[in-house]
């Protein structure tokens, strides 16, 4: 009898190691994944729901014992929300520690400084990726940046981060404005932000420029910037050709040949450097400038000098057939 309790004793432990071993391979051994995978966990989800949502995509076999294995041998850390990339065969222990302490997969999508609202607007609707309705946001409300965004989230959850980004700037930036600068209030720093990042694309050139028409604001002078002529024609986009004798002489709110001081609002989301430079503009006797030929501008200060370099960019232009 002794011998047989001890056979018995033995095909038991013997049962249980193989019980063992069966119920860890099921965890360690390579899951259901061909390929990798896409598999996004919603905001609030539990491990429960991601396990039969991981069943119903057919990434595990069974839900159950995908719990009981996790319960047993996995981690207790909570399940991250977002969007993660399993990989081809992936074991279950593998793919709970990937959705428990992976970096969900991050999808950027780029505003460049000086794009206006209604570019941003057309960005954000075509992105296939996003979801959900948009109104074409206030002009200038907008930080130029690189935003990441999930999978499905909505398009005004990240349309929100744009222009809470920009307002957290501000906040930052208006504080620290020089003395003495050409605006009075956040709205109208803004608003010549808008004008100096669509006069110039170098870089260098952006404290000299809000130099410039700070000059001419606190002279009383008209602005005379081309950029605000084109935004009531085609609100911010290229006007593709030459701007007409009558779209200078028109009378509006944001022609600034036609009156004088800051348009009625921005013309484009400026970027940071923009804004900057209206805050602490270079300090220069400067109020004239034109093109110069190579992507920036020759600056005068007075009427006289400014139409000695109007000349000179008129000859260049002869000299490259534009003219």
């Amino acid at each position: 009898m002794k011998r047989i309790g001890c056979i018995a004793a033995a095909g038991l432990a013997l049962l249980v190691a193989l019980a063992a071993i069966w119920f860890a391979s099921g965890w360690y051994s390579s899951a259901e994944l061909e390929e990798d995978s896409a598999f996004i966990v919603p905001s609030g989800a539990t491990l429960t729901s991601v396990a039969y949502k991981l069943e119903e995509d057919g990434v595990i076999a069974a839900a159950d014992s995908f719990l009981l294995r996790a319960k047993i041998l996995g981690s207790s850390d909570p399940v991250q929300a977002g969007e993660f990339l399993l990989p081809a065969g992936a074991s279950q222990a593998k793919l709970l520690d990937t959705l428990q302490h992976s970096q969900p997969i991050r999808r950027m999508i780029t505003i460049p400084e000086g794009t206006p609202s209604i570019i941003v607007h057309e960005r954000l609707m075509a992105e296939p990726l996003l979801q959900g309705e948009i109104p074409v946001p206030v002009e200038g409300s907008v930080l130029p940046d690189s935003y990441d965004f999930e999978r499905g989230e909505e398009r005004a959850a990240v349309l929100a981060r744009m222009q809470a980004a920009m307002q957290n700037y501000l906040a930052e930036a208006w504080p620290r404005r020089k003395p003495d600068i050409a605006v009075d209030n956040i709205r109208d720093a803004v608003i010549l932000a808008s004008i100096v990042e669509k006069e110039t694309g170098v870089a260098r050139e952006r404290r000299m420029v809000a130099g410039l028409y700070s000059n001419r604001i606190k002279d009383g002078m008209m602005l005379q910037a081309d950029p605000t002529i084109i935004y009531p024609i085609t609100r911010g986009k290229p006007l593709g050709r030459r701007i007409r004798q009558s779209e200078i002489a028109d009378v509006n709110d944001y022609n600034t040949y036609s009156m004088t001081g800051l348009p009625k609002g921005p013309i484009t989301n400026p970027g940071r450097e923009a804004i900057a430079a209206v805050l602490d503009p270079e300090a220069t006797d400067a109020r004239y400038m034109v093109a110069d030929g190579t992507g920036g501008h020759a600056f005068g200060e007075t009427l006289a000098e400014h139409n000695r370099n109007v000349q000179k960019w008129f000859a260049l232009r002869r000299e490259r057939g534009e003219m």
